[in-house]
């Protein structure tokens, strides 16, 4: 039988994380949060290359243009972020993606790309880029971290290691000489443009793309306060407008034409907050776009719509008495697993109502 001296192990268990004296539910559920920074670290070479795509694709706010190149014939080129929509006769950027998990980026790895993106360039096959960055998940070593900061240093790097690193990496089909007009092309050349981009100044930007969430968890960021409606209901607005001046004239026996909704202070006031909300949905659908991934906004409302629906079918006396009813019941509609929960608000659940609305998916006044 082994002995476990229990005593003992309990205190080398409780010193394992000295800030931490309770257990919280969260970390019981998702255990140790792992960092952005650690997350690269974990992915793989294809999530590595998914992840650069998604963080070049919301580069679209800085740039007119994205596309990743990566594979054959790429010209040296991962991901070209072009400023203009004249590709690579305007100016653009280039983005070198290298996947190494084991150690930072050194010389030796930069440089054949560097020697690779000239040579392209001498042969006139794409235009000099503004900007040639690397980034990988450990970033760049110290060694190419200098090389980059001193670029009379790393143009005499370039010429000193190309017959090693560089005069037969760049195609397969012959060796390339640095000699003659390549040498004077190489001497004259700006490599002020050879830069490296901190893997902290990615994630900051990723974090501006729906992906974030998905991938590193950490929670939603805040939301921003939502406008109030503007005095004059607008185009967006028609529909489930419309719709509630039919159940308010069913409930008051008004014709439509002749109801005048200042005439009775419950219902104005009603209308009031239901604007509210709408605006209130309006602005988690504008902020679901920038924060989760495409289609968790939809799924909210047909959550919100599965669980309300019956309440909608049911028979009442007029359709303000089944929109009190409806919104009523959107507020016990179970939405947890749905990507957005926490920040949905009440109001919320009400202006999904008047969306679905306005989508001709439900209707206040069955006729």
């Amino acid at each position: 039988m082994v002995s476990v001296d229990l005593k003992n192990l309990e205190l080398e268990v409780s010193s394992t994380d000295s800030d931490q004296t309770f257990t919280s539910s969260t970390r019981i559920k998702n255990g140790k949060f792992v960092t952005p920074r650690q997350h690269l670290l974990l992915m793989s070479a294809d999530e590595w290359e998914i992840f650069v795509s998604e963080w070049g694709l919301y580069q679209k706010k800085v740039y007119k243009l994205v596309t990743r190149m990566g594979g054959a014939n790429d010209f040296g080129i991962d991901v070209a972020c072009f400023k203009s929509k004249s590709g690579f006769k305007g100016a653009w950027d280039n983005f070198q993606c290298k996947y190494y998990k084991g150690d930072p980026l050194s010389p030796s790895t930069a440089i054949p790309e560097i020697g690779k993106i000239i040579w392209h360039i001498f042969k006139g096959e794409v235009s000099t880029p503004d900007n040639y960055y690397f980034f990988a998940p450990k970033d760049c070593g110290p060694s190419l971290r200098k090389l980059l900061l001193d670029h009379s240093k790393l143009k005499s790097k370039l010429i000193e290691d190309w017959n090693k690193s560089c005069s037969e990496t760049i195609t397969t089909t012959k060796k390339i000489l640095l000699e003659s007009k390549l040498l004077n092309f190489v001497n004259s050349f700006d490599f002020s443009i050879f830069k490296y981009k901190p893997v902290d100044e990615v994630i900051e930007e990723y974090r501006e793309t729906p992906y974030f969430s998905y991938r590193f968890g950490g929670g939603l960021k805040d939301r921003p306060p939502v406008e109030l409606p503007p005095n004059s209901h607008r185009q967006n607005e028609s529909n489930y407008i419309q719709q509630l001046y039919s159940a308010y004239s069913e409930h008051t026996g008004k014709a439509l034409d002749d109801f005048d909704i200042t005439s009775y202070k419950a219902i104005n006031e009603h209308f009031k907050r239901q604007r509210e909300a709408f605006y209130s949905a309006e602005s988690l659908r504008t902020y679901a776009r920038d924060s989760v991934l495409p289609g968790t906004f939809s799924a909210l409302q047909k959550e919100i719509f599965d669980g309300v629906i019956d309440t909608v079918d049911e028979d009442y006396d007029d359709g303000y008495k089944r929109v009190k009813g409806v919104l009523k019941e959107s507020k016990s509609v179970p939405i947890d697993s749905n990507g957005l929960f926490e920040v949905v608000k009440v109001n919320d659940r009400f202006g999904i109502c008047h969306q679905l609305v306005n989508d001709h998916k439900i209707k206040w006044v069955k006729k």
